[in-house]
């Protein structure tokens, strides 16, 4: 789905050659979710420009869906962004003279979709906003922007969705329930999500996780995967050694009952053999005939 391979930026300034992004490599399959963290100034933004075609880098290629964008002109990429990119960002970009209904039909409007205003009331309605359909900006919270922000993202069903710092603008019980949209529609969708974020229980939340510091990739991790790997390397060895315990302890038992069979089956079989005699002799089988007489009488 994305492809990224020594991805570098530099830009000129009058101090001289300005480093951004250095060597960044990349692999993100369709439907997966990474989170790209770092301090403030490490290029996480920058990346996330490049991802998406907003940007070129000074060297290095990006592929979305199979396509070099970084060798394509800016209508090449904007056709690209157009049928698979969605964008939520840390800033609403709402437009104030439309309702809520009319930012989120607008792009569907764009393409040309003739059910743009149905779609967007689907989507308004999946973010838990259907009874603020003809509310202006104005008239939202923040946390009412962003979520018609997210249904403006996901009506145009791109293949993927960049987010950078969604929820920076927002308290932090709006913007867990933000999240918590975000990657519930992520699975729905079947969407490939990619964050920029400082949030680092939003980003344990991605299958992977691009750490960046002064521009150079530190690490690409997948803490999720891992944790769940450990976990169940752990519960196999407590499997294991449960079952090593109750297997143990089993067999000592039956050694020591098997031992001691041995004793009284020798004291029993001594017995019968001095005694055969009980044997033919079944007289305790005449006393329950005469319980069944006193029975039938």
């Amino acid at each position: 789905m994305i492809e990224v391979s020594n991805i570098s930026k530099q830009v000129s300034t009058t101090e001289g050659t300005l480093n951004i992004l250095h060597e960044i490599n990349l692999s993100l399959a369709s439907g997966e979710s990474l989170a790209i963290v770092g301090p403030s100034g490490s290029g996480k933004s920058t990346l996330l420009g490049i991802l998406a075609g907003l940007d070129l880098p000074t060297a290095g290629s990006v592929s979305l869906n199979g396509e070099d964008i970084t060798a394509m002109d800016e209508e090449g990429r904007a056709t690209v962004r157009a049928g698979h990119v969605g964008f939520v960002f840390q800033s609403f970009h709402l437009l104030p003279g439309l309702t809520a209904l009319e930012n989120v039909a607008l792009p569907l409007e764009l393409q040309g979709d003739k059910d743009a205003l149905k779609t967007a009331a689907y989507y308004l309605k999946r973010v838990g906003l259907e009874h603020r359909t003809t509310h202006y900006p104005r008239q939202l919270s923040g946390g009412e922007q962003q979520r018609v922000a997210v249904a403006r993202a996901f009506a145009c069903r791109p293949t993927i969705l960049f987010a950078d710092e969604p929820t920076g603008n927002l308290d932090t019980g709006t913007g867990e329930k933000i999240n918590d949209l975000l990657f519930d529609l992520n699975k729905e969708e079947g969407t490939t999500l990619v964050l920029v974020t400082h949030e680092h229980n939003l980003a344990a939340r991605c299958g992977q996780r691009l750490v960046l510091a002064a521009g150079r990739q530190v690490d690409q991790t997948a803490p999720k995967k891992k944790a769940v790997v450990k976990k169940t390397v752990a519960k196999r060895a407590a499997v294991k050694k449960a079952s090593v315990k109750k297997t143990v302890i089993p067999k000592a038992k039956v050694k020591a009952k098997t031992r001691a069979k041995p004793k009284t089956v020798a004291k029993a079989k001594a017995k019968p053999k001095a005694t055969p005699k009980p044997k033919a002799a079944p007289k305790p089988t005449a006393a329950p005939k005469s319980k069944a007489q006193g029975s039938k009488r």
